[in-house]
């Protein structure tokens, strides 16, 4: 539903009723009472499709909770283009059959992190006003989710796991107690985001400096590839709605 707007805040809804007027009283030669009102009218409805056409803006009553969203969206964007440019990387260099491994983990970070931006924006717009980020059920689902995730899990992908379900239950047991959670989930994003970025560092330098034709310098960009992976699935995790 569109919302009447004030048209002195759209010089250019001003100006297409002031055409409209001169028009229909210069060429059209309509009397006052009849255009004068289907000008202003052409000048309010203007003003409200361009106040339409403006972003929405937040309400989320916490400055800081405000600041550590703009923090992860920049951080998030910067991701995206930091992953896109291992993946071109890594599509020019691991061309032999036995890099493909490691060229398919790298890809397929890439590909989760790519869709990362679009869903903080979606997790964003549901956390307007006063109202806890998530149910108890849906943060209980989450951490079951992630329970299975650990004991399917070894090494440092289990410890990220671990890491992420001991936040859920902080969660959990902040928003039984009525505490607005959002904030510690932003931060928790914005962690993993950093987390995740200093892997691609990793990888892409490796990737540029190393022996491609060693076997064991390549399996241990696997193992790294491999913690990325595990870290894009926590970060998925989180951003969903």
């Amino acid at each position: 539903m569109v919302k009447l707007a004030n048209p002195f805040y759209y010089p250019v809804a001003v100006f297409i009723g002031g055409v409209s007027l001169f028009v229909g009283v210069r060429f059209l030669r309509l009397p006052s009472l009849v255009i004068i009102p289907v000008a202003v009218g052409i000048t309010v409805a203007g003003a409200s499709f361009f106040n339409s056409r403006e972003p929405q803006y937040l309400e989320l009553n916490n400055p800081e909770l405000e600041l550590e969203i703009n923090n992860v969206k920049v951080s998030a964007l910067a991701l995206v283009n930091q992953a896109n440019e291992l993946q071109l990387e890594a599509k020019k260099l691991l061309t032999d059959a036995f890099q493909l491994e490691l060229l398919a983990g790298i890809q397929m970070s890439g590909d989760r992190l790519v869709e990362i931006p679009g869903k903080i924006d979606n997790l964003v717009w549901n956390i307007n006003g006063n109202n806890s980020l998530l149910s108890v059920d849906t943060l209980q689902k989450q951490l079951q989710e992630v329970k299975q995730k650990i004991q399917s899990s070894s090494g440092v992908a289990k410890q990220h796991w671990q890491q992420l379900a001991d936040s859920l239950q902080r969660n959990i047991k902040l928003t039984k107690e009525g505490e607005d959670t959002r904030l510690a989930r932003i931060i928790n994003i914005y962690t993993l985001i950093q987390d995740s970025a200093g892997l691609l560092q990793r990888l892409q330098t490796k990737i540029r400096n190393s022996d491609l034709s060693d076997s064991e310098q390549i399996n241990g960009m696997i193992l790294l590839s491999d913690e990325l992976n595990s870290l894009t699935e926590n970060l998925d995790l989180l951003v969903r709605k």
